[in-house]
């Protein structure tokens, strides 16, 4: 039977009114808008006019749940992935107890349903706080038996109860299940169709997020008034006036077109209200999806949205309130909401709770369209719009009100509320949407901190997901790569293509080859097999690993790649123990470990020759503009002691780089400095177009031996260009200069370029300006992200071959065409690094920073990379900046320890889930010492057949940071509207279909988001209103290309802060103990005008000062009392002599030196010019240019996914 037909059983009040609150039951025709989409989300009218009031009879969402009829009760969502109900729901009355006054908690037994009848049998107890939680155990994905429990007896156990509630929502208020903004839309009501019987065994398919309330569709930042409660309305958000027939709590219908059915019709409730009455479900009638917001019985104490932990789901509930087991320690949902203790009273729940019943009217929108506050009537049962003058509450509006220009928040104080004796004790106020109440990333964090940064994480557990980036630990390699090497976006993949389509997650590695270590942890060991070289498959060629299997006494040895047996070579022999395993297994590191490498043969270098040690050349624009603003003199000045550290292997042996000089600006310096000059010799090549390199002996040299002569040449540069008068400068040819020089030495290398300005001498490579803003936004707009000219494309493939990587360094003034100067760093494995504006005095020490890095870094030259996989998978697609001349080798001229490589692949078979599935990345490259070698690392994730295995081992860190690089890759082809259309769309199928498999059917205005990707929206957020794809006025055409090819190589620890900065406040700051202080949420609410918190994204610093900061505070930092005082132009903070500044700096030089790129300190006084940009980072506000809010964006995908599920 259909959401519409539920049996009609008596209610122990008598007939049930027509606005029947248990469900609250929306129209149809889409959510309650009250006003329209605050942000970039046109106002949703629901998906057609022709939508009937309730749920289209006999329509069930869960179109894949075979045989459910019986609707559940929604009350009893209980074993759904803690959904999420954005919004805040009314208290339900559905078989409301025709009382006339309010109706206190306390008259049931502690813990019994909120508002609704009382139970017909006695409540279980709620299970003790501590009691443990244990997710999954059984994963019922797919068709399951119809909800028992719905109209019978509750279940008994208090293990039933737990289970049932183990995946409750975190209720930010008693959620309507069809929560005000989101009024079951296309996604029809349908209790969950086809809940699992409460039992023991069905714990949530994996930790699921829900939150308690309907996403609120819009506004989420008006306090609605509360309506007086004996007042007939249709609820918004409220409980509906407990005498009299109303709308849906929490409901607010979204202003459908008038012809669309009234919220009620007077008929009988069954089908015109869309939910008709069900029978007190013991224990947990009363509110809509009790699970959700006010306590259940079982639960005990009203379950303040996420706030207390529900009983069942007792601390621990995954998505919970202060959720838990499946999430992690307690809270690792609610931010900052304590969870009530299982003793107290079911009393008034504090109103910074996320708490039940929202008052009438107290939902997180605007009280009423027209801004009056006050008395408002609610449509009568029956009528089809509102009455002249009357509040929409809930009733169709002709048309959505045109959304108020800058939404604030208004001050909850000031809005009317209803006396505190019309309403149960627990109904407090709310006054908007509670971002408490929504997944937290700072929670997550923190949580995750606490649950594995203890414990070394040891590798040898094939498909165990490792701690997330921020969270400090120790690996021990004990047969996969480490993390810092390889980071998938699942470690359970799906078995077959079907299964991956249907989830739409992408299959993705993360593979960074030459990532730095922390010092208490071993670098890969170097595996020297002589002559032989390497042992490898006769097959496919994978190298020896610990997925060979050894057999016939050890003679021989099974691919775990492709199965072929291949013999051991007899020098290579060992015999096996009585597991099967060589007795020299722990012996040998490519044995036993994930992570090593092998040196190679001749057979593995260039023209079958080893390699000679790589070169340097720095290649110096010494234009007017690179001379007037200082770049020349200081590159000069650091060159002189910056050529002591370039990298060695050994740091007590000289390193064996040799380097070059190039001056240029319409033509080119080269420069003699051979030890036995005197004096540097320079020779200019005026020929730009046909590029030669004019002296061969003595351009590149050894640094000790001709330093006397390098170190004349530096001093003199700057002399001889102080007072050029040239403006124009080449490019092309000065690539092609140091790539001859290479050429000439037979040898790979690394240029330095130092460049200033677009390149629009005549000279190959000439570019214009070809910055057309009219263009952002159009069809044509991917034309500027793409080279101007095929030149620089054809010049990358040259320098690739000759192994000639290429870092720039832009010091622009104006628009220098980064898009088309970046093709030759970004196919070679190089960097680009801009310093916009450069003024000596506050630029100079990060680039030097930057330059000093840049050079000294461990690389490796050469190289070429192949990621083999076992059978049934394969990679298909690469991103990252380097160049490809086959379907499978990536090749790299350059590759730093900051680089990475990132590979998705694809089914082409069917996977097992005994063998699960491999991967083996293999880099050959010759170290900066001259040696050819192989760095080998191997990863082994499981295989499943049930979509929730797959949800449960997700990891979303690395999702983003695949889905910002295919992103930033296709607006190269297409317009950046599509390519965000696209995201967001798979963003909602991803969820939509761990809703429709994997959670427990529950109401449609619930979120349900899985447990570990509960961030996925609100990080997904982020990188659709960034730069790249929702550009601001004043972001120019060359920020966007260089900030795309930059996230193009991160790695997932510096995508993670870059498009969720992180925040912290420092007025919490512990001198003693110097560890840092919990960060916050990127929000302006979050800020406090007392305080002073330092905002970090991997390029950026910001230090900002709260108008009324304390004086010691202030004089702590900037030796000044005075706010008035503080100098926003610094770009470092004073040294002073008190505990407090000597932490404040030690923790900006620590954060520093966690992120590949320096980042300069910007001091942002509260209410002054520069706090504009500092905004831009608080990204889960509303932006400037049309980015929505956290909160916005959530009630934008829960649209989406309705629509998908309807």
């Amino acid at each position: 039977m259909n959401v519409n037909q539920q049996p009609h059983m008596a209610s122990p009040y008598g007939q049930p009114q027509p606005g029947y609150q248990g469900y609250p039951q929306p129209g149809y025709g889409g959510d309650n808008v009250p006003s329209g989409y605050p942000a970039q989300y046109a106002p949703y009218n629901g998906p057609g006019s022709a939508y009937q009031q309730g749920p289209p009879q006999g329509y069930s969402p869960y179109a894949s749940f075979p045989s459910k009829t019986l609707t559940t009760n929604l009350v009893s969502d209980l074993s759904s992935s803690s959904p999420l109900d954005l919004g805040m729901r009314g208290p339900p009355t559905s078989g409301a107890p025709p009382v006339s006054g309010a109706q206190n908690y306390s008259q049931f037994g502690q813990g019994e349903t909120q508002n609704g009848p009382p139970p017909m049998v006695a409540p279980p107890q709620r299970p003790p706080v501590s009691q443990p939680y244990t997710p999954a155990a059984v994963n019922l994905p797919g068709p399951q038996p119809t909800y028992g429990q719905q109209y019978g007896a509750p279940p008994v156990s208090m293990q039933q109860m737990t289970n049932q509630m183990a995946s409750m929502q975190v209720g930010s208020t008693a959620p309507s299940p069809a929560g005000p903004g989101y009024a079951p839309q296309s996604f029809p009501q349908a209790p969950p169709v086809s809940q699992p019987p409460f039992s023991t065994a069905q714990v949530q398919p994996g930790p699921t997020q829900s939150y308690g309330r309907p996403l609120p569709s819009t506004q989420p930042s008006f306090p609605r008034p509360p309506l007086p409660t004996s007042q007939p309305s249709a609820f918004p958000a409220g409980p509906p006036p407990t005498s009299t027939p109303s709308q849906l709590p929490g409901v607010i219908q979204p202003q459908p077109p008038v012809s669309q059915p009234p919220p009620y019709h007077s008929g009988p409730p069954p089908t015109s209200t869309g939910f008709p009455p069900r029978p007190p479900f013991h224990g947990m009638q009363g509110l809509p999806m009790t699970s959700q917001g006010p306590p259940m019985a079982s639960q005990g104490p009203p379950m303040a949205s996420q706030g207390p932990p529900m009983a069942s789901q007792g601390p621990q509930m995954g998505s919970q309130g202060p959720p838990m087991g499946s999430q992690g320690p307690p809270m690792a949902q609610a931010n900052h909401i304590l969870p009530t203790q299982p003793g107290m009273p079911p009393g008034p729940i504090n109103t910074s709770l996320s708490g039940p019943p929202p008052q009438p009217g107290m939902q997180g929108y605007p009280a009423q369209q027209n801004g009056a506050f006050g008395q408002v009537r609610g449509p009568q049962p029956g009528y089809t719009g509102p009455y002249p003058g009357q509040q929409n509450y809930g009733a169709p509006s002709t048309a959505p009100a045109p959304a108020p220009a800058a939404p604030k928040r208004l001050d909850p104080d000031s809005i009317p509320s209803p006396q505190a004796s019309d309403m149960p004790p627990v109904q407090k106020t709310r006054h908007r949407i509670d971002p408490d109440a929504i997944p937290s990333p700072i929670q997550v964090i923190e949580d995750d901190k606490a649950n594995k940064g203890s414990e070394p994480f040891t590798t040898g557990v094939r498909g165990q997901a490792p701690p997330l980036v921020t969270t400090k630990f120790q690996v021990k390699d004990q047969g996969n790569a480490s993390p810092r090497y390889i980071r998938c976006t699942s470690y359970n993949m799906p078995c077959n293509s079907d299964m991956a389509k249907q989830s739409q997650v992408p299959l993705a590695a993360v593979i960074k080859p030459l990532a730095p270590l922390p010092p208490d942890e071993t670098p890969p060991y170097l595996v020297d097999h002589g002559e032989s070289g390497p042992i490898r498959c006769n097959r496919c060629k994978a190298y020896m690993c610990p997925y060979m299997q050894f057999i016939e006494g050890g003679r021989r040895f099974q691919c775990g790649f492709c199965s072929c047996v291949t013999e051991v070579p007899p020098h290579y022999f060992q015999h096996l123990d009585h597991t099967g395993k060589r007795v020299d297994c722990y012996d040998r590191p490519e044995l036993s470990m994930g992570s090593y490498e092998f040196m190679t043969t001749v057979d593995y270098c260039k023209n079958n020759k080893f390699p000679q040690p790589p070169a340097f050349i720095f290649l110096i624009d010494v234009s007017y503009n690179a001379v007037k603003n200082g770049m020349v003199g200081i590159v000069c000045q650091e060159l002189k002691t910056l050529l002591d550290y370039l990298p060695r292997e050994n740091p007590d042996v000289e390193s064996n780089i040799r380097v070059g000089f190039v001056t240029y600006n319409k033509v080119l310096h080269f420069y003699n400095v051979k030890a036995s000059l005197a004096q540097p010799q320079m020779m200019v090549v005026s020929d730009v177009a046909d590029m030669f390199v004019p002296l061969l002996d003595g351009f590149l040299v050894n640094v000790s031996e001709s330093r006397v002569v390098i170190e004349s040449l530096l001093d003199q540069i700057p002399e001889m260009f102080a007072d050029t008068r040239e403006t124009e400068t080449v490019f092309g040819p000065v690539i092609q200069a140091g790539l001859e020089a290479l050429k000439a030495a037979d040898c790979a290398g690394k240029l330095f370029v130092f460049h200033s300005s677009l390149p629009i001498a005549e000279a190959p490579g000439k570019l214009k300006n070809r910055e057309d803003k009219k263009l952002v936004g159009t069809d044509k707009e991917k034309s500027l992200f793409q080279p101007q000219v095929s030149f620089y494309n054809t010049l990358a493939k040259e320098c690739v071959a000759q192994g000639c990587c290429v870092d720039l360094f832009l010091f622009p003034n104006q628009y220098v065409d980064v898009a088309t100067l970046g093709v030759v760093p970004t196919s070679t494995g190089g960097s680009i690094y801009k310093y916009t504006y450069f003024q000596a005095p506050s630029d100079q020490e990060r680039f030097l920073n930057d330059l000093r890095r840049d050079v000294q870094k461990q690389m490796g030259f050469d190289a070429v990379m192949r990621v083999r996989t076992s059978t049934g998978i394969r990679v298909t697609d690469f991103f990252g900046s380097f160049f490809m001349s086959n379907t499978t080798d990536v090749e790299l001229a350059g590759l730093d320890c900051d680089k990475t490589v990132t590979v998705e692949f694809k089914h082409d078979d069917k996977l097992s889930e005994e063998t699960g599935a491999l991967m083996q990345c293999a880099v050959l490259y010759t170290s900066c010492s001259g040696q050819r070698r192989l760095r080998i690392h191997n990863m082994a994730v499981n295989c499943c057949s049930q979509l929730a295995d797959l949800y449960r081992n997700c990891e979303t860190d690395t999702i983003i940071n695949y889905f910002a690089k295919y992103a930033y890759r296709s607006i190269l082809s297409s317009p950046t509207k599509n390519v965000r259309d696209s995201l967001m769309n798979q963003c909602a199928q991803i969820l939509a279909c761990y809703r429709k498999n994997c959670a427990s059917p529950s109401s449609a205005g619930q979120l349900i988001l899985p447990e570990c990707m509960k961030l996925l929206p609100v990080y997904l957020n982020c990188v659709l209103k960034s730069d790249v794809l929702q550009p601001g006025a004043d972001v120019s055409l060359d920020d966007r290309a260089y900030l795309r090819q930059l996230v193009s190589t991160m790695d997932v620890a510096e995508s993670h802060v870059f498009f969720y900065p992180r925040l912290l406040p420092l007025q919490k700051l512990d001198v003693e103990s110097m560890t840092l202080p919990m960060a916050v949420r990127d929000s302006e609410e979050r800020l406090s005008r007392g305080g002073v918190y330092l905002l970090e994204n991997g390029l950026n610093i910001f230090l900002w000062v709260g108008v009324s900061a304390q004086q010691e505070l202030l004089q702590n930092i900037f030796g000044t009392p005075a706010f008035s005082q503080i100098d926003s132009n610094m770009t470092s903070l004073p040294a002073l002599d008190n505990p407090f500044s000597k932490s404040l700096r030690e923790i900006i030089e620590s954060v520093r030196a966690q992120r590949s790129r320096y980042m300069k300190l910007m001091v942002v006084k509260q209410e002054d010019k520069l706090e504009l940009i500092f905004k831009h980072f608080l990204v889960e506000d509303k932006n400037n240019n049309g980015g929505a809010s956290y909160v916005d964006f959530l009630c934008h995908m829960h649209k989406e996914i309705r629509q998908l599920l309807s």
